[in-house]
């Protein structure tokens, strides 16, 4: 199980389902302190379906400087990309660098 976490808070628990790399699905599980983070995460979804790739990049660096994903282990992920859609699931991706350091 992946966990989504604002500080030392657990929001989201993300229970895997299957992979189509490099995305990853899960079934969502919210969390007490999510609440806040939804209308964020389906703005993201519009703007992705609408390919208004730049909202969809605010929503991303809002969603990136906000929360922090860790893998099942507990080990903090160090970059990542996450949907959470409305119908309860999530796909995301992640890197063991920052993609900045993989893309310079």
């Amino acid at each position: 199980m992946w966990r989504l976490h604002r500080g030392d808070q657990e929001i989201v628990r993300l229970t895997v389902t299957g992979a189509d790399m490099p995305w990853t699905h899960a079934e969502v599980e919210t969390l007490p302190g999510f609440e806040e983070f939804r209308p964020l995460f389906s703005e993201q979804e519009r703007a992705a379906e609408e390919e208004d790739w730049e909202r969809a990049d605010v929503c991303y660096t809002q969603i990136r400087s906000a929360l922090t994903l860790t893998f099942p282990d507990g080990g903090r992920v160090a970059e990542f990309m996450l949907y959470i859609h409305d119908d309860g699931t999530a796909g995301w991706r992640w890197h063991d660098e920052p993609f900045d350091a993989v893309n310079p």
